[in-house]
């Protein structure tokens, strides 16, 4: 009984950082998106590609928002389901 408690622990654990080092690198990406993005950009009719550029810079970003939210909450909720296991099993062994 014990060490299936603490294999599920250590699975939670695994899987808890597994999530969190996508954020991380979904995280890292966006910024690196962000920092090639300009705030204003003016441009002829000659220079419309980079125009182009930086609408598909800003849709790569905008496609980002919704999966790192959805990672934070789940790492956040997984975080919180590790300490809770691992308290419980704390007190049981009490």
């Amino acid at each position: 009984m014990e060490n299936s408690q603490s294999m599920f622990l250590m699975l939670l654990f695994t899987s808890w950082g597994v999530l969190t080092v996508v954020l991380i690198v979904l995280i890292i990406y966006r910024t690196t998106l962000s920092s090639r993005e300009d705030d204003q950009i003016f441009i002829d009719a000659a220079e419309q590609h980079y125009y182009q550029a930086q609408r598909e810079i800003i849709a790569q970003i905008s496609c980002l928002k919704g999966p790192i939210v959805a990672l934070s909450v789940l790492s956040g909720v997984l975080l919180m389901t590790v300490v809770g296991v691992w308290a419980y099993q704390g007190f049981q062994s009490f």
